[in-house]
């Protein structure tokens, strides 16, 4: 069984970052909810989680800005803490995410960008803002699902007809978390959803439907925060999160996934993409907790599937 964790494998995840211990808690390790709410509860004090909040600027922003500089603004720290788990009602993220929806960065001109707006959605829903501001953002991103169930950066100005992947992973992992949240279109939004399945499903989560070829090899890598990027691992991880059925066109990714498991049963580190950085989670030549986590995550949900 590739997705089962073994007591050293375990152990060793458990010794890592609170932001860590919670997901395996509740994720490989079917922990009660009691138990791995009090850890996740230890997200905003210590370790990373209690790092980045200690960078929060007084006026709710972090390295001075909404959108840059890549990594350490506003809107990449508060994604870097949602995907720690930081609570839900910490109240320095969920006033900094008030910021964002109050400033979208999203909107630029007459236009706006719909990979951004995946990420307004993202934290709208986990730092659970339920208020018009947030209704209004889902219904726009939903209006722009392409035809072939993914969304592009600039649809519609741009004409564009064919969904992105790096666009679709943003705004999928939105709608999921606006569904998870009890918003008010979560029958919209997991509909949407649905048509996103098709679209990654028809593309094997990282080839071209049409010639089979692999646009970006950058995708069979997996770094961690994924930014702004799609790859493998992250298309996975958000079919099983939401409870997406075995798809016999998704055997090619779990295979690369697979591909990059360690001899000891652990995930390497994957460099990631370039820019500032409050601090690096994971560096050097050993073993990956994050990787490790997802990865086992995903096949445990894909062999419970067949």
């Amino acid at each position: 069984m590739v997705g089962t964790v073994d007591d050293v494998l375990r152990d060793w995840l458990l010794a890592g970052d609170p932001a860590i211990r919670w997901q395996v808690e509740r994720d490989l390790l079917d922990q009660p909810e009691t138990v791995w709410t009090a850890t996740q509860q230890r997200v905003g004090i210590e370790g990373w989680g209690a790092q980045l909040l200690a960078e929060r600027s007084p006026d709710g922003r972090w390295a001075g800005g909404l959108y840059s500089p890549k990594w350490t603004s506003t809107t990449y720290t508060l994604l870097q803490l949602w995907r720690l788990g930081l609570p839900r009602d910490q109240p320095d993220a969920v006033a900094s995410t008030e910021v964002l929806l109050d400033k979208p960065v999203w909107q630029f001109g007459s236009g706006r960008d719909e990979c951004v707006a995946g990420f307004g959605l993202s934290l709208a829903g986990w730092f659970t803002i339920d208020d018009e501001r947030r209704d209004d953002l889902v219904t726009s991103i939903l209006d722009n699902q392409l035809e072939d169930g993914g969304w592009n950066c600039r649809h519609p100005r741009t004409g564009s007809t064919h969904g992105s992947f790096h666009t679709t992973i943003n705004v999928v992992e939105g709608l999921r978390e606006y569904a998870l949240s009890g918003g008010r279109h979560s029958t919209d939004t997991e509909a949407a959803e649905r048509r996103a399945m098709e679209f990654f499903g028809a593309h094997q989560l990282y080839r071209s439907h049409r010639s089979d070829l692999i646009p970006d090899e950058r995708m069979m890598r997996m770094p961690f925060p994924p930014r702004w990027h799609h790859d493998v691992l992250r298309g996975l991880d958000w079919l099983r999160a939401a409870g997406a059925p075995r798809d016999a066109r998704l055997q090619d990714p779990v295979e690369v996934v697979l591909g990059h498991r360690r001899k000891d049963g652990r995930w390497p580190i994957h460099a990631n993409y370039s820019g500032e950085n409050w601090f690096k989670m994971e560096s050097g030549r050993s073993p990956s907790r994050w990787n490790t986590l997802r990865a086992s995550r995903v096949l445990r949900w894909w062999e419970r599937a067949r």
